[in-house]
């Protein structure tokens, strides 16, 4: 008598009550070190068949020609990988058979790990198929968003997004999205951050986001927010406020200013319009507070903070009450401080001027040496500086411009002073090929003390010079972690 061959028996169990062809098979990649499904790894046949693992790193393999066939898959990990074998081929090769899972190991390459994607739809997609209980999915019918802006107000997370891409049809929202969650509390490494994550989205009668700023009476253009705060009014009330742009396109600007979030219609409303020539004088990026000179500001800036505003809503509203932080060169060496005259300096200002010749590079403040190569320097894109109490030190987190991926590659550094100088950079993650912008780390998040931290970005093809996007990843925004006791991160901290 012969008995069926295990991949017969799993096949047999595939079976649909009809007997009908067998389901996927599991493939799930896993990080080498601490057994976490990864996401975002792209798996690719040698005839072109591409798979992407999602949230839990599960990716469903649905060629039943392929079942019981020893297949290779390459392997595209963003950060993850195996290593390379004799011919320089990075992949693996495997049996894909439903009711067998496959596991593949990957090492993870840079110190922040890949914990998921935030917002779009089939986040869990894999697994889903493959029968494993998968969370609920969000309510607001969201395919993709654009660089978040968040915010602690009236005992919530609000978080709000740029341009929203919808299933239904090409064109989306574009005076951006808004959620809010509970503040999640106490929280550890173990945590699953995904879960505190639960969005709950502000929508329209049809079910998809609506627009939490309007601006009915200003209806061309899109329109983008950044700058959130809280601030006190004349009557010491808080009030949700933010700076907007309203835009034809990425270059021409058609006119900006201030909006206060109205809490009984739950949308911003503007409260004032700047001079388009005003490039400076208002909230910008993700304020941080801080205490100086005897009086408590906002510090504003993409990343490092170097303009500020005394935290007062008849302030913000003030264009003359804001000061630029910039050097004046004295012997030779910049001499820095606040003042209202000239514009601020930031990161790509120190570039050119030491190619030019007049910075020393000892004398960088905003533009970081590279822990691995110290002869080179660091131009930083958007990103957060926040305080850490597990550091006791100003964390700077921030994307880089030219990098191996133009947009893709995120920085790690550390100052005493949200001004800096940040002197020395670790990279911490990294794209292949694609672009991940407008980085920002998420105090609300912290665990274990502030010893893990968590920050997150748009992933996307644009702006990288790659025409592939990746399925149910593109346009949507990606959450790491870091455990700042990192051993490849004490080059930051020395």
């Amino acid at each position: 008598m012969s008995f069926p061959t295990p991949l017969v028996v799993a096949l047999l169990f595939a079976l649909g009550p009809a007997g009908g062809p067998p389901g996927p098979a599991e493939i799930q990649v896993v990080d080498a070190a601490t057994g976490r499904g990864v996401p975002l790894v792209e798996l690719e046949t040698t005839h072109g068949v591409r798979l992407v693992t999602d949230n839990a790193g599960r990716a469903a393999f649905a060629e039943p020609e392929l079942f019981g066939t020893e297949v290779w898959l390459s392997v595209r990990g963003h950060g993850y990988g195996v290593k390379a074998d004799g011919f320089g081929y990075r992949g693996v090769r495997v049996t894909p058979a439903p009711g067998a899972p496959v596991v593949i190991q990957v090492d993870c390459e840079f110190p922040a790990e890949r914990i998921g994607r935030l917002t779009g739809a089939g986040r869990w997609r894999d697994s889903a198929l493959l029968g494993h209980d998968t969370p609920p999915d969000l309510n607001g019918r969201v395919a993709g968003q654009d660089s978040v802006q968040p915010v602690i107000y009236q005992d919530r997370a609000y978080w709000f997004w740029g341009d929203t891409s919808r299933l239904s049809y090409p064109l989306g929202l574009f005076r951006m999205a808004a959620a809010t969650t509970p503040i999640p509390a106490g929280l550890t490494a173990d945590d699953d951050v995904l879960e505190a994550l639960r969005y709950n989205y502000l929508t329209g009668p049809d079910g998809f986001v609506r627009a939490a700023i309007p601006l009915p009476d200003r209806p061309e253009g899109v329109v983008w927010i950044d700058g959130l705060c809280v601030v006190p009014d004349e009557r010491g009330e808080e009030r949700l406020i933010c700076h907007y742009s309203r835009r034809e396109g990425l270059a021409k600007e058609l006119d900006h200013g201030v909006a206060v979030w109205d809490d009984e219609a739950a949308e911003f409303q503007s409260v004032s319009t700047l001079l388009t020539s005003e490039t400076w004088r208002h909230p910008k990026t993700h304020p941080i507070r801080y205490e100086a000179d005897g009086r408590e500001w906002l510090l504003f800036g993409a990343p490092t903070p170097n303009v500020r505003v005394p935290a007062t809503l008849a302030a913000v509203l003030d264009p003359a009450q804001y000061e630029a932080f910039a050097p004046t060169e004295e012997e030779g060496a910049p001499v820095w401080r606040w003042q209202t005259d000239e514009p601020p300096s930031d990161s790509k200002a120190e570039r050119e001027r030491l190619d030019a010749g007049r910075l020393a590079p000892a004398d960088a403040r905003f533009l970081p040496a590279d822990a691995a190569d110290p002869t080179r320097r660091v131009q930083l894109h958007s990103g957060t500086v926040r305080w850490n109490e597990h550091q006791k030190k100003w964390v700077l987190i921030a994307g880089q411009i030219g990098g191996t991926s133009h947009l893709g590659e995120v920085w790690y550094a550390e100052a005493d002073a949200p001004t800096g100088p940040f002197k020395t950079a670790v990279k911490i993650a990294s794209h292949e090929r694609q672009t991940f912008y407008n980085v920002c780390q998420h105090p609300v998040l912290d665990a274990d003390g502030s010893r893990v931290i968590h920050f997150e970005g748009t992933f996307t093809r644009d702006f990288s010079g790659n025409p592939e996007k990746v399925p149910r990843y593109e346009y949507n925004q990606l959450l790491y972690r870091l455990d700042l006791d990192a051993a490849a991160l004490r080059a930051a901290q020395d």
